[in-house]
């Protein structure tokens, strides 16, 4: 059976999963923001002829790119939720590798807090996958 992590990691590890959720949901904010702000401003800009095409398609690119970054940030808040519940529910496993059971490496924690795989595991995975 893998060690565990010790009391101070799991804080430590608690407080990056928590600092990094806050960043998500604000970025989620902007975009969302942002969209508001986009429609606001087509639907004002519908009654003029002066747009050009190129410029329209302009605008669908960059509404189009703002919803695949939101979508992508959506996503990682998810992974970092799920750590989070993880940590609460059964804190004596955060840490624990779902392939092989051996400790996940702290700085791969540190550096990815919701990490469920070693970087064994992560790149046989990655390898079986292509």
């Amino acid at each position: 059976m893998a060690k565990k992590l010790t009391k101070k990691q799991i804080e430590h590890l608690q407080q990056r999963l928590l600092r990094e959720r806050d960043r998500a949901r604000r970025s989620l904010g902007q975009y969302d923001e942002m969209a508001k702000e986009s429609a606001e401003q087509n639907d004002s800009d519908s009654y003029s002829y002066s747009d050009h095409m190129a410029d329209l398609g302009t605008d669908a690119m960059e509404r189009e790119k703002m919803m695949l970054f939101a979508s992508k940030e959506g996503r990682y808040l998810y992974r970092i939720e799920d750590a989070l519940r993880r940590l609460y529910k059964e804190p004596e496993k955060f840490g624990i590798c779902y392939g092989c059971g051996d400790l996940i490496d702290f700085d791969r924690l540190d550096t990815l807090p919701h990490a469920r795989y070693c970087m064994n595991c992560k790149l046989k995975e990655e390898a079986d996958a292509a």
